[in-house]
């Protein structure tokens, strides 16, 4: 128990208090002493990968009452890393302004990474010590209540510091015990926003075993997930990539490849129930017209073009539905987090990165030449 003298640091006026891992050393609420400073990527603001510092004297994160510390051993990259970084996500106003995910400029300096794979090693007053030492998949989203069907307004890595660090502060709620499954590290650190995307993706869409589902940019981190998330579920899976890349993704579960540029419809011997889109851009009516009478069409992405023209005759005439998907609920992420204890399916690491090459990493990312997803070790720190 925490001694009643002495009290937990305000990290501002009107927050909650949080404590110092010194206290925390102290007070035994460590699995072993944690040092104060900690290796972690520092974005220092908007701009290409030279915004990347590789700091060693960071400070190790405070811890809210109801808070763990995540000693990080893996963390995935993603394409909001990136996009956060150069500002990319533009507004509803002005797709070229600068901003974050959610159209506004990043805080700096910020700690990215939204995809957490490590052990406990801090807990905050109000959680169980126990969890001390437990291994963990932490769910990066920040919420905008406590329903299980909650929306999404944040993201570790973005609002809030992330896993691109020997240590992250995440709330105990948000860390789910993965002890018993069988992944690895790495792919334990794959899984949250591309699998947790895809995953929110087929839940809102509606995806049913023995479904026939178009998987589009299907050689990248949730077109991928998508594909092996509906063939664990029991669906014939069409996917859509580039030539050199269709091996693989066929590996991965596609039962056909098409290639990309390709009209669906004129490829298909039947429509598909559903298509799950991460690309958007001008091949969107063709997606569209690809499905069956009923059809849905779920959207995630617009790498190719964030704008289209559309026939809304084609949807209204054969009772299509377009559904908008942006992460996940508390509940997606649940039966994410029951499939990799189950080891239902296995993530597709294409290259891993010691964390302080991630200047390397992310320029790799962008080349996009690989099938699968990235992912950066974190090196332990020493004890404190």
């Amino acid at each position: 128990m925490r001694p009643t003298t002495g009290a937990p640091a305000q990290s501002g006026p009107g927050t909650a208090p949080v404590t110092p891992v010194a206290d925390l050393n102290r007070w035994g609420r460590t699995a072993h002493p944690v040092p104060e400073r900690m290796t972690a990527v520092v974005l220092t603001r908007h701009g290409g990968p030279e915004a990347l510092e590789v700091r060693h004297d960071v400070p190790t994160p405070k811890l809210a009452d109801d808070q763990v510390l995540v000693a990080v051993a893996a963390a995935g990259m993603n394409n909001t890393d990136v996009w956060s970084r150069e500002g990319g996500y533009g507004t509803a106003g002005d797709p070229s302004a600068v901003g974050g995910w959610r159209g506004v400029p990043l805080d700096f300096p910020r700690v990215q990474g939204g995809d957490i794979a490590g052990r406990i090693v801090g807990v905050g007053a109000r959680v169980d010590p126990a969890r001390l030492g437990e291994r963990v998949l932490v769910d990066g989203a920040l919420y905008d209540s406590d329903s299980p069907h909650a929306n999404a307004v944040g993201l570790l890595g973005s609002e809030r510091d992330g896993g691109f660090a020997q240590f992250a502060a995440v709330e105990a709620r948000r860390a789910h015990d993965v002890g018993a499954s069988p992944l690895s590290d790495r792919e334990l650190a794959a899984l949250p926003i591309a699998y947790g995307t895809a995953v929110g993706m087929l839940e809102r869409v509606g995806l049913a075993p023995g479904e026939r589902v178009l998987v589009t940019g299907a050689s990248g981190g949730v077109g991928l997930a998508l594909v092996q998330l509906a063939r664990a579920r029991g669906c014939t899976v069409v996917a859509v990539t580039t030539a050199d890349k269709r091996d693989q993704v066929a590996a991965a579960g596609a039962d056909r490849v098409l290639e990309r540029g390709a009209v669906p419809r004129e490829h298909l011997d039947a429509p598909v129930d559903v298509v799950a889109d991460v690309v958007g851009g001008p091949a969107f009516p063709d997606l569209v017209d690809a499905l069956g009478e009923g059809g849905r069409l779920v959207t995630a992405g617009a790498i190719a073009g964030a704008e289209i023209t559309l026939d809304i005759r084609r949807l209204y005439l054969h009772t299509r539905r377009i559904v908008g998907s942006a992460m996940w609920t508390p509940a997606h992420y649940d039966r994410l987090v029951e499939e990799a204890r189950r080891g239902a399916f296995a993530p597709v690491i294409a290259d891993t990165y010691p964390l302080a090459e991630i200047g390397a990493a992310q320029r790799a990312f962008a080349e996009k030449r690989f099938v699968g997803k990235l992912v950066l070790d974190v090196p332990p720190a020493a004890a404190g």
